[in-house]
């Protein structure tokens, strides 16, 4: 055998003698990678598995400073602590069903809405429970929301019809006129209830930010009258806010004589510190509060409610079984709306609130340019002729 001959035998295979040499498997043809959404135009071939990017780990993970913000990244804390308790009613729901909580099908989600809806829950409220489940789940194993969001749009309606009476009336300057007209100021509750009427028009206040009040709280001088609002519905983390309230020259109306009474009276009864509004016994001596309940010497926002119906019956008020404290909110507020001002600050509302705009700034423009006035207006000047 020449030399040129042993260079033209490049690949050999040794096999035992009693087998057939080794063959070649066919690789298996790449699968077509497709689905319901794919689009292909003409021309194009079918996309297959092997046109597939080859992942690797590093495709994967993320540098630790990525990691660090991720990790560091957070919701507003009440929206936290909110999503936090609903998931855990949630779980706790599934468990007496016998269901999987985590990650759930899309009928335990429409059955648990259902549920909620069925306990009478608000729609906001149940929308946000929705929310706080799904954003818990795997990011490819969130259950659907189409039929939720439909029956909770159709229960939306019903709630509207329902809750539409139930909102409390604005106590109006003529009806706030009244009830404190009913306070006897020789007796300490008059004084009291008196405080707390001018206090809660003035500065918009929700029942218990009256409630909560401390004395250290409310500050007074010859023209002003400034709360301290620790925390409010919309002031979660406890920043405070400040809202003042101005002097009237109409006694009946002043918050600063108002505060001024009360305040003697606290201190005649050896309060000088702590809760601001205190409950009084018939006779005009403190409570004994110590075993009342964990709040103390702090009345709660329902005691806030029952005075001020109380007063709305002693004048007479025709609706006083619908009358609430948040009513000196809503009276007050429309009041500033009708004279042309805004009470979003004043009220501690959120900066473009759309309930102010729509319960109060649109009502106002609304009474404003009511063509009924027009016709007033023409009779006037023809009485006038």
């Amino acid at each position: 055998m020449s030399p040129h001959d042993e260079l033209e035998v490049v690949d050999a295979e040794l096999v035992d003698d009693d087998r057939l040499p080794a063959t070649i498997e066919p690789r298996p043809a790449a699968r077509p990678v497709v689905d319901r959404h794919t689009i292909l135009y003409p021309g194009q071939g079918l996309p297959t598995e092997a046109d597939a990017p080859a992942y690797t780990e590093r495709d994967l993970y993320v540098s630790e400073k990525t990691a660090e913000r991720l990790e560091n990244q957070s919701a507003p804390k009440n929206t936290s602590a909110n999503y936090k308790a609903q998931r855990g009613i949630f779980e706790r729901w599934c468990a007496d069903q016998g269901r999987v909580a985590r990650p759930c099908t899309t009928a335990t989600f429409i059955e648990y809405v259902a549920h909620l809806i069925e306990a009478g829950r608000s729609p906001n409220a149940i929308s946000a429970a929705m929310s706080a489940i799904r954003t818990w789940m795997p990011e490819d194993k969130k259950p659907g929301t189409k039929q939720a969001r439909g029956m909770l749009n159709e229960y939306r309606k019903t709630w509207g019809k329902r809750t539409a009476v139930r909102k409390a009336p604005p106590i109006t300057e003529e009806l706030l006129r009244a009830m404190v007209a009913t306070c006897d100021l020789r007796t300490p509750a008059g004084v009291r209830d008196r405080c707390v009427l001018l206090l809660g028009c003035g500065a918009l206040n929700r029942r218990v930010e009256l409630a909560d009040l401390s004395i250290a709280d409310v500050a007074v001088d010859d023209d002003f009258v400034t709360l301290h609002i620790r925390s409010s519905k919309t002031d979660q983390d406890g920043k405070g806010e400040h809202t003042d309230i101005p002097a009237d020259p109409d006694p009946l109306l002043d918050p600063v004589a108002a505060v001024r009474d009360w305040l003697t009276v606290l201190h005649r009864l050896g309060v000088r510190e702590g809760a601001f509004f205190r409950a009084l016994t018939s006779r005009g001596t403190l409570q004994n509060r110590a075993a009342a309940t964990e709040r103390g010497d702090y009345v709660t926002g329902d005691a806030i409610n029952d005075w001020v119906r109380g007063r709305a019956h002693q004048a007479g008020a025709k609706n006083w079984q619908q009358v609430t404290a948040h009513g000196l909110r809503r009276g007050g507020a429309q009041a500033i709306a009708d004279a042309g001002g805004d009470p979003t600050k004043q009220g501690r509302w959120k900066p473009g609130s759309a309930v102010v705009k729509r319960e109060y700034l649109d009502r106002a423009l609304s009474r404003a340019e009511n063509p009924w006035l027009k016709v007033q207006e023409r009779r006037a000047k023809e009485q006038q002729g």
